[in-house]
């Protein structure tokens, strides 16, 4: 099932069954309660005039505001944009957040805008949803193709409709206007605090331990340096181009010195695989870290990882999950894999809203103890339940939301 958004709402229908909650609890949390798409008119550098069209949904905001990304990609939908908000629910209730999900995205490419092209955009769209948006209604942040910059040119639009500077507004800022340290690396440092567990599990020692990356973006690069200092060997990494591979391990800092702002690399180099060759190379743990639909019912069967942790949002489909999982592949889902964003997004809120700011080394402390704290839940629902590691997470995820509607009468 390659429907993103299909294949959410069956397992948030399972999830809410297992755990008890009735047909009207599973109608209310399978969809999101605002979806908005806005027209955003842009002038552009030769004068002339495009409209692009933009999304912005709110999963479910009984525990708080909600809490998403905005991307801009060319391959942006609403479907996504729905199934992303709902993912973002469950990243906030398995790291206990005081949010609800929310993702926006607008559909256009970056690669082929000027800088002033893509600042008139960004603010276009903050326009565009300013009435649905702030500190205590829903605040975006970073995703696919968007970064500090584009967020802070959205934070001063806002300030500016408002009339108040609002730091809280969003997330994922540069330090200097009211960002967290450790928020650039934070995805990618939560997904080695899961590699960790997950070797300890499988008792693989982690010197030497083979690491294969597809994607080599913010998430996927800063990964790798990470992977690669801690002693592993990196020995894959792609990005849309191909892929490059070396059983020794690559030399990554080279690698991360010749990438491009958008992950490229591997188009400099004539010995390059495809990345269907990557996923099916012998490792210790893969990563999934570029797009969804990566894994499915044609190559689960050809994987040959010991674990797969999941950086991308939706790499595998729900049938390849059942392959794997009934291979012994230990597979740690996106929204548990990938929740350090919106973990230390969540810090920056916080820090924003009391004016007070932490160390780096605080931030990342803070962020190690609620991955843990997190994979730990997940992990005891998936053995006590016998349910997969997918399941076991939508459970972990869902709960927190369940009950808050409950207790507000909702449902």
């Amino acid at each position: 099932m390659n429907d993103v958004l299909k294949a959410t709402q069956l397992v948030i229908e399972q999830a809410l069954e297992r755990l008890g909650y009735g047909k009207d609890m599973i109608e209310l949390l399978k969809e999101p309660l605002r979806m908005l798409t806005v027209r955003i008119p842009v002038r552009m550098d030769d004068g002339s005039t495009k409209v692009f069209t933009g999304f912005r949904s709110q999963h479910n905001d009984a525990v708080g505001p909600t809490k998403g990304g905005v991307r801009f990609h060319p391959a942006v939908t609403e479907r996504e944009v729905k199934a992303l908000s709902i993912w973002m629910s469950l990243k906030c209730g398995i790291a206990d957040l005081p949010y609800g999900g929310g993702k926006g995205g607008v559909i256009c490419d970056p690669r082929n805008m000027s800088f002033r092209e893509l600042e008139r955009l960004s603010r276009g769209y903050v326009r565009a949803v300013s009435q649905i948006v702030g500190p205590t209604k829903d605040i975006p942040a970073p995703d696919v193709m968007t970064n500090s910059q584009i967020m802070a040119w959205m934070m001063d639009e806002y300030s500016r409709i408002r009339e108040f500077d609002s730091p809280g507004f969003i997330t994922g800022k540069p330090i200097v206007l009211g960002g967290s340290k450790g928020r650039e690396t934070a995805t990618a440092r939560g997904v080695v605090i899961m590699i960790h567990e997950a070797l300890r599990l499988r008792n693989i020692p982690l010197k030497d331990a083979r690491i294969v990356i597809q994607g080599f973006g913010n998430a996927g690069s800063y990964l790798a340096k990470f992977m690669h200092e801690a002693g592993c060997r990196v020995i894959a990494i792609s990005d849309v181009h191909g892929a490059l591979y070396n059983k020794d391990g690559l030399d990554i800092p080279y690698l991360l010195d010749r990438r491009d702002s958008f992950g490229n690399v591997t188009n400099l180099f004539s010995s390059s695989m495809t990345n269907k060759e990557l996923l099916e190379l012998e490792c210790d743990v893969l990563v999934p870290a570029a797009i969804e639909n990566q894994i499915t019912e044609h190559n689960a069967h050809a994987i040959k990882a010991s674990i797969i942790v999941e950086a991308a949002n939706g790499p595998t489909t729900l049938e390849a999950t059942r392959m794997l999982t009934d291979r012994g592949i230990l597979l740690i889902p996106d929204v548990l894999a990938s929740a350090g964003g919106v973990i230390v997004s969540y810090f920056e809120w916080v820090q924003n809203n009391g004016g007070y700011y932490w160390s780096e080394q605080e931030v990342d402390d803070k962020l190690q103890f609620m991955m843990i704290r997190g994979f730990q839940n997940v992990y005891e629902i998936h053995r006590t339940r016998k349910v997969d590691m997918r399941l076991a997470a939508y459970m972990a995820g869902v709960r927190k939301m369940a009950e808050a509607v409950r207790f507000r009468g909702w449902v």
